[in-house]
């Protein structure tokens, strides 16, 4: 293929859209979750994958599994993690069989924001894909996100 080629042209369309889609409902999020909960979506995310690591109170994962989590690099999770840390909403510590390993865990504080941001998140979702519906260049998204099932 070439750098012309339909298929590519029409694949560069369809990812220019995916992340235009992308783009809108982040920023729509975002803006609902700092205006409410004062977290950012980066925040919001990182105490969601954590609340959900195992079936009793909070999460833990080591640093390099939270940087995967919520695709960041090492350093930029560091600083994340430190920024709720400070803020009581999560803890780290040395993990019990290799104390090279950092685990990051949820706190009942951090706990707490999430069940109260998570409507927020949710509403705003729904308004940004409700809005982005409207543009027949973004519709056939937003069908196929509303209709993607991802196993639990």
């Amino acid at each position: 293929m070439t750098a012309t080629d339909p298929a590519l042209t029409a694949l560069s369309q369809s990812w220019c859209a995916l992340s235009l889609l992308h783009g809108k409902i982040e920023a729509h999020i975002e803006r609902a979750l700092e205006t409410q909960h004062g977290l950012s979506m980066r925040e919001y995310s990182l105490l969601d994958v954590l609340s959900r690591q195992h079936s009793g109170p909070g999460g833990h994962l080591q640093m390099k599994q939270v940087a995967d989590a919520v695709v960041l690099s090492q350093s930029a999770t560091t600083r994340l993690v430190t920024r709720l840390e400070d803020r009581g909403l999560l803890t780290r510590y040395l993990c019990d069989t290799d104390r090279r390993g950092i685990y990051t865990d949820v706190t009942d504080a951090g706990l707490a924001l999430l069940a109260e941001a998570r409507p927020t998140n949710d509403a705003a979702l729904r308004e940004a894909l409700d809005e982005a519906a409207r543009n027949p260049e973004l519709a056939p998204l937003v069908r196929t996100v509303e209709e993607l099932r991802v196993p639990a």
